[in-house]
This record gives C-alpha cells, structure tokens and sequence, in this order.
C-alpha cells in the first residue's frame, strides 16, 4: 500500500506541469493595463480580454491603474501572485524607456516581470502643420529647422512616451535644436499641432491618420524599414537616409515575476490565438498595429536592446523625467 501510494505521488509529481496548464485559468483573470482607458494598451488589452474569456470560458477584464509613467499598475503586478490570473498589457516606455529615463525605479522589468511576448507594433509618423511649417518634404523640414528663427517645437504624449523619445532621436540624428513640449496624452499633442503651437509631431500612424487623410498635417516619414499600406506615397526611414530612426511604437504581455514555463506557454498559446482572431486582426488594422505575437525568449532579447538603445538617447539627450 505504501510502495503503491508513493509512485502514484511521484507520477502526479512528474505530471504537475502539464497539469497546471491545463487548470489555467482557474478563475478570472485581470489584465492590468498602467494607464488610463482608451490608450493604445487598453483598446489590445480589451480585445485580448475579450477573445481569451470567450476561447477559455473564464472571466478575463481589464483593469486600469494609470500614474507615475505607468510605475503604479506595473508595482501592483510585481506584487501579484505569479499563478497567471494577473497580466499586464503594457506599451514600450513601462518595459524599456522607463529603464533608461528613471534610475530610481522600484522594480526592474527585465528581472522583476515575466516576458510573455511582444504583442504588436506600430511605426511613428513625422508630421508637421503645414501652416506653421511649409515644406514639402523631409529634406525641406530639415532645412526649415536649421533656419534661425523658426519654432523647433514638437508636441509629444508625455514624458518618457515613444513620440517623446522619437522626436529626441530624431534631433540628434539630424543634428536640429527642437524644444519638446509634453501633453498628458496624443489626443492633446494632435491638438497642439493642429493648432499651430507647435510646427511638428511624432505620432502612432493609427492615431494620425484622419488628420492626415483631411489635409491638416503632412506626413514626411514612416519610422518603419519598409513602406507602409497606408501611407504608400510617404518615405520610410532607411530610404530617408536615417536608418538609425526606424523606431516602433510597441507593445507586450506580460506577468508577475516567477511564472512557471509551462504556465507561461499556455497564456503565450491563448494570448497569440487571441491577437490572430479575424475580428482582432481587422481592429489592429484600423489602428495601424500589425501583430507581432513573439515567443518570449525573442521578446526578451529584444526589450534588452531596446532598454540600450533607449539608454543611449536619454543619456545624449540629457532627458530628464520632470
């Protein structure tokens, strides 16, 4: 009896893993999204939320905990069990900007969180008010900027943001003088353009594309390497002759630090499923996202370089985070 209840132990033993994932979700699961509602990481984490609750027949729901840069809702998941039931959705500037423009931070996201996967990607667009800015071209803007006199202000989502960085990137690789001016968010940066405070803006392309189609600013770059479907005419980055500027405007799932392989596989597996549903994809479309769906080894060798990258423009610009 006894030789016969320890090999049926050992054999459960053998087997905990594959049964762990399949127990997930137990229950419902939060998705922890560190800002405020209808940002670009709260319109994915709902449509994750809601393909993975319809697929697993479990809860899924988002919860927004905005503030400090995105600090707060990521704190909440460093602290939560590592048993899947907590995720975060979070763009770029929680899992690297961060990193480089806060040396104080109170977690450290390569260590401190469980990379699951990048999830999707969008490159900037370099866009000027063509009122403030005449120019026509790149090469024209440049040249505008380099002008004494002219206003080198660019409007950005905040601190810290991808089109924050991307405008500081974009001055030292050019070799312009821009002022950078912050909002609390891209709807307030578009505004500011728009309103001519400011002559230019790095924005998401999804994000500036109606202002675009109606003639109120003029696209003059794609962060991307390639040509992008919706704006075919507009030159990328690498043909630009600015290689160093193909930048994109990501994000990534992630969890709790300490979330077993096989636990983290089976997310990865739902969360991927998920981001391919045809009606997901279509929404991503719209929004100019395209999916990315990286295994998590892929993901943590790129969020590495990403945290260098972004370092060395923080430390050449001299950014500081207030």
């Amino acid at each position: 009896m006894t030789v016969r209840i320890a090999r049926r132990a050992a054999l459960l033993c053998l087997a905990s893993p594959a049964l762990a994932q399949e127990a997930w979700p137990a229950r419902g699961v939060t998705i922890v999204v560190p800002f405020a509602p209808g940002s670009s990481s709260d319109i994915i984490g709902r449509s994750l939320a809601q393909h993975m609750q319809q697929a697993l027949d479990k809860p899924f729901a988002v919860e927004n905990r905005p503030g400090a840069s995105g600090i707060i809702g990521t704190q909440q998941v460093v602290r939560s069990a590592p048993d899947g039931h907590t995720l975060m959705h979070a763009p770029l500037s929680v899992w690297a900007i961060n990193v480089a423009l806060r040396p104080n931070l109170p977690y450290d996201p390569t260590r401190d969180l469980t990379r699951i996967m990048q999830t999707v990607r969008t490159p900037n667009v370099l866009v000027v008010n063509p009122a403030v800015a005449p120019v026509a071209n790149l090469a024209e803007f440049i040249a505008w900027l380099k002008r004494p006199g002219n206003n080198g202000a660019y409007s950005s989502s905040g601190i810290g943001s991808s089109d924050h960085t991307t405008g500081a990137l974009f001055s030292q690789v050019t070799g312009t003088d821009s002022t950078h001016v912050p909002f609390t968010g891209g709807g307030p940066a578009t505004a500011a353009l728009l309103a001519g405070n400011v002559p230019f803006s790095f924005q998401n392309l999804g994000s500036i594309m109606p202002q675009i189609r109606d003639g109120r600013v003029r696209a003059l770059l794609v962060t991307s390497e390639a040509r992008h479907p919706l704006l075919p005419e507009v030159p990328h980055a690498t043909e630009a002759g600015l290689p160093e500027l193909v930048v994109y405007s990501w994000q990534a799932l992630g969890g709790p630090p300490g979330m077993a392989a096989p636990l983290v596989t089976r997310v990865h597996e739902a969360a991927t499923a998920a981001l391919r549903a045809p009606t997901t994809l279509a929404r991503l479309e719209d929004l100019g996202f395209e999916v990315v769906a990286s295994q998590p080894e892929v993901f943590a060798r790129f969020q590495a370089q990403e945290i260098a990258r972004w370092q060395r423009v923080v430390r050449q610009g001299n950014i500081r985070p207030e």
